[in-house]
């Protein structure tokens, strides 16, 4: 069921698997398993993400929001290898998947955690986001306020979105609250959004 990716603990029995992450700078083999998201393989809106987004910044904290067993943060990672870069999920199966994906993968810029394990201070130079848009406008909307008040001066945010799950309104939404919020890709019915830290936040840092 659908549900069981943003459940923290999946009462699914495990059924391990491996899917392939393959893009032109990176081929990354990725441990999954049942009750958690696209675990048969890559989703199609992180692919897209993943090859229209521009490089990371090479230095700073990193972020993906809604990691699952890691492609995100870990195609960051390698793409940054001076950066420290940060997956956040409620999923711990998925969690754990992604740290044996991170060792398997060699790269040791890239943590793992629950978002209450996180320090609230720490402000993010890139997120790079699949959201969890099934859980609801209302949640995914608070989730978008706490991690998005977290970028630094001049940050941005990158997120996917399916225009049939509510892109354009997701846009309208965040430009309301007061990010700056373009289209800056769209394909196969998918869109990515870029968001730039408020102007306030900004002059405030």
């Amino acid at each position: 069921m659908g549900e069981h990716y943003f459940a923290p603990r999946p009462d699914l029995p495990g059924r391990p698997r491996t899917v392939d992450l393959v893009l032109p700078d990176l081929h990354l083999r990725l441990e999954t398993d049942r009750g958690m998201f696209s675990p048969e393989r890559i989703d199609p809106g992180t692919r897209i993400l993943l090859e229209t987004v521009p490089a990371p910044p090479p230095a700073g904290h990193l972020l993906d929001l809604g990691c699952g067993y890691g492609p995100i943060a870990l195609t960051m990672a390698a793409r940054s290898p001076q950066a420290s870069v940060l997956g956040v999920d409620v999923n711990e199966r998925a969690l754990e998947r992604a740290r044996v994906n991170a060792i398997t993968a060699g790269l040791d810029n890239v943590k793992f955690s629950l978002p209450g394990e996180v320090d609230p201070g720490l402000r993010y130079a890139a997120i790079w986001s699949n959201p969890p848009i099934r859980i609801g406008k209302a949640p995914l909307h608070e989730l978008l306020r706490t991690w998005l008040a977290r970028l630094s001066p001049g940050g941005t945010a990158h997120l996917v979105v399916q225009r049939n799950l509510g892109s354009d309104s997701l846009q309208r939404w965040l430009i309301g609250q007061g990010w700056p919020t373009e289209r800056v890709a769209s394909r196969s019915a998918y869109r990515v959004l870029a968001v730039t830290a408020r102007p306030e936040e900004s002059d405030s840092a």
